[in-house]
C-alpha cells in the first residue's frame, strides 16, 4: 500500500533582505496546508508580501516539544506542514528539531527548501578560514560560562564561530580577550543582507577599540567569528645545527645528559633527542 502521508518541509527564510527568498521557498508555502512559524508576528508581513495565505501557527522554544507529536500525527494523516524560523534556516540555532527528529524516527519525508543561513553568508565573506569551522550557537549569558567555553575552543585547528546579542557583544569580546592573545585575528558580520550591512577583520584588540568607538556597531544581528588557533608543527627531525650540538654533547657527557642539555638548549621533545642519541650511538659501535 502506498505511503499516503503527508510531508515536513524545512524551509529557509530571508535573514533581511525580503528578496533573498526563492521561488521555490514562496510555492511550497504556498501549497502546504500549514506553516508552523517561530513568530507568526515577526512571519506575517513576510507571508503577505509573496502573497502566501496559508495558515500559520507558532512553534517556538517554549511549545515545541508539545507541540511535535500532534504534528506528526496530523502528517501521518496527509497533511503537509512547512516549518520556518523567524529569519534563515530553521533548527540552525532556531526551533524545529523536536518535530524534524520525530518525523524521521516515523519514517516522514522531510525536505530542506535551503536559502539564506547568516552562518554561511557571514563566513563566506569574512576572509577567514571556511574549509574546517566549528558553530557553537547562541553563547551563554554569564561571563564565566563564556570564559570557559572560550578555554575550551582556545586550541581548536579550525574557524568556530557564533551568535551574539548586541547587547551582549562588549562584553563578549572582552571575555574573548581574557582568554586569547590580543593579536588574535577575529571577524564579525552585523545586520548581513540589510541596509547598515556591515563585515570586519581585525585583531581582537583591533576589534574592541572600533566597538568602543562607533556604538552603531553593537546594533543588530551579529556573527562573530574565531580565526583557527595556529599550531606550530612539532620536528620529527632534528636540523643540521641541533644535530651537531647533540653530537659534541654525547662525546662529553652520558646519554642521558646529552639529551636533557641539548632538549634545554634547543627546545626539542626530549623523546626525539633521544631517539637521535640512541641512532648516533648505534653508528659509532
Amino acid at each position: 500500500m502506498p505511503n499516503q502521508h503527508g510531508k515536513l518541509y524545512v524551509v529557509a527564510t530571508p535573514i533581511g533582505n525580503l528578496a533573498d527568498f526563492s521561488n521555490r521557498a514562496i510555492e511550497t508555502l504556498q501549497q502546504v496546508d500549514l506553516i508552523c512559524a517561530e513568530d507568526t508576528r515577526h512571519a506575517r508581513p513576510l507571508l503577505q508580501h509573496h502573497g502566501i495565505t496559508t495558515h500559520c501557527i507558532a512553534l517556538h522554544q517554549h511549545n515545541e516539544q508539545q507541540k511535535a507529536e500532534g504534528l506528526i500525527q496530523k502528517i501521518k494523516q496527509g497533511i503537509s506542514i512547512a516549518i520556518i524560523s523567524d529569519a534563515g534556516t530553521p533548527l540552525i540555532s532556531d526551533p524545529g528539531m523536536p518535530v524534524v527528529a520525530l518525523a524521521q524516527a516515523a519514517g516522514i519525508k522531510v525536505s530542506p527548501i535551503p536559502g539564506a543561513c547568516a552562518l554561511i553568508a557571514a563566513l563566506c565573506a569574512s576572509g577567514l578560514g571556511v574549509t574546517r569551522f566549528s558553530f557553537l550557537g547562541f553563547l551563554p549569558r554569564t561571563s564565566s560560562a563564556r570564559i570557559s567555553l572560550f578555554k575550551e575552543q582556545k586550541n581548536n585547528s579550525a574557524t568556530w564561530v557564533f551568535y551574539e546579542s548586541c547587547h551582549r557583544i562588549d562584553v563578549c569580546l572582552k571575555d574573548l580577550a581574557s582568554v586569547l592573545p590580543a593579536s588574535h585575528e577575529i571577524a564579525i558580520a552585523r545586520e548581513i543582507t540589510k541596509l547598515h550591512e556591515t563585515i570586519v577583520k581585525s585583531s581582537i584588540q583591533e576589534m574592541l577599540t572600533l566597538f568602543a568607538q562607533d556604538s552603531n556597531m553593537q546594533r543588530g544581528e551579529l556573527v562573530v567569528m574565531v580565526s583557527a588557533a595556529k599550531i606550530e608543527k612539532k620536528p620529527d627531525a632534528l636540523n643540521e645545527q641541533q644535530l651537531n650540538t647533540l653530537k659534541i654533547l654525547l662525546t662529553e657527557c652520558s646519554i642521558k645528559t646529552a639529551v636533557k642539555l641539548t632538549a634545554e638548549l634547543t627546545g626539542l621533545r626530549k623523546k626525539l633527542v633521544y631517539q637521535t642519541a640512541l641512532e648516533l650511538s648505534d653508528i659509532r659501535k
